[in-house]
């Protein structure tokens, strides 16, 4: 996976815009919790690209851009949790999970794949 870091509020906006032409996923990490780690782990090598076909990938480390996770749940309505990974289309959330509910195969199943 080809994470792009997301550290500021404006890019958050123009990541909701760009959802518009590709879908986008979300990924809030909390470094400093095990659960997270593995839960991003698990995501990364189950990842497969060819199957899931474009799709932007973004990275939040909870920790240093907290203020972007409160941007996140005011501007696309979804309760903030740790971790846990958005998937974006057209402007707007179509999907969630936390913790151990991060999956591949949901995200590929959700885009219709």
């Amino acid at each position: 996976m080809n994470w792009i870091p997301l550290t500021s509020e404006s890019q958050l906006e123009e990541i909701i815009t760009e959802s518009n032409e590709t879908p986008v996923i979300i990924f809030k990490h909390s470094t400093r919790c095990s659960i997270s780690t593995t839960a991003l782990n698990r995501l990364e090598r189950n990842w497969k690209a060819d199957e899931i076909g474009p799709i932007k990938t973004y990275y939040l480390d909870l920790l240093s851009y907290r203020p972007v996770s409160a941007k996140i749940e005011s501007l696309l309505h979804v309760e903030h949790q740790s971790p846990q990974a958005i998937l974006l289309q057209n402007g707007k959330s179509i999907w969630d999970a936390s913790h151990y509910d991060i999956q591949f195969e949901s995200i590929r199943k959700k885009l219709g794949k």
